[in-house]
């Protein structure tokens, strides 16, 4: 949607990373997981709402739509599956799987959060440098900054660093294909609860959840 100014583009971008560096110190210094994931979630979908209001057809530019639903499933499906296949091997090989019914919960939730992730990251970042930056960036250096910027957020996870990194990099060049958010939020949410509980060994449900039922 070239009618939104540059000005807005690029403001949107500021606020992503502004959001990106209060993970830093909500997640990681203060360990408020859950209240800056529903704080986030709710603050970017008022956003949104907000946006659909004042600017029609923002929603399917952004890539909240149905149309293509199928064409970018049959881009990301395999790379899912594959994925699942290699965070089971990588988990069996160094010993970190861990396997609970915890996944479940994390499995029917996370996708929420994966929806608004790739909302900031690829449709904020990535969509607005593609659309607005008037030709200054090929789209290797659009997705390649937005997987770098992705990759850093997840600082100091040696294993998340490099999984959001190559995660980046293909949704990147699925989203400048096919603007689907749907499909990309929905298996970052499923990817990333199955690379939790295999690759990285850790429980998210433990710790976001647990706390508040003790």
């Amino acid at each position: 949607m070239n009618t939104l100014s540059n000005n807005t583009k690029y403001l949107e971008i500021l606020a992503v990373i502004l959001t990106a560096a209060g993970k830093f110190v909500f997640m990681d210094y203060l360990n408020w997981r859950l209240p800056y994931v529903s704080f986030a979630v709710l603050s970017w979908t008022l956003y949104i709402l907000y946006r659909k209001r004042r600017t029609p057809g923002i929603l399917k530019y952004w890539g909240f739509r149905k149309d293509n639903f199928r064409r970018a499933l049959r881009w990301v499906l395999p790379f899912g599956i594959f994925s699942v296949a290699v965070f089971l091997t990588i988990g069996i090989w160094q010993g970190s799987l861990n396997l609970t019914w915890h996944i479940f919960p994390i499995l029917i939730t996370y996708p929420l959060w994966g929806i608004i992730q790739q909302f900031l990251l690829i449709a904020l970042v990535a969509g607005n440098l593609k659309d607005g930056n008037r030709g200054n960036f090929k789209n290797w250096q659009i997705i390649l900054g937005s997987a770098v910027l992705f990759s850093l957020v997840h600082y100091p996870s040696v294993w998340l660093m490099l999984g959001t990194f190559i995660l980046a990099l293909f949704y990147g060049f699925v989203y400048l294909k096919e603007r689907n958010v749907y499909v990309l939020g929905l298996f970052h949410g499923w990817l990333g609860a199955i690379f939790y509980y295999t690759v990285v060994g850790t429980d998210p449900f433990e710790d976001a959840f647990l706390p508040l039922l003790t």
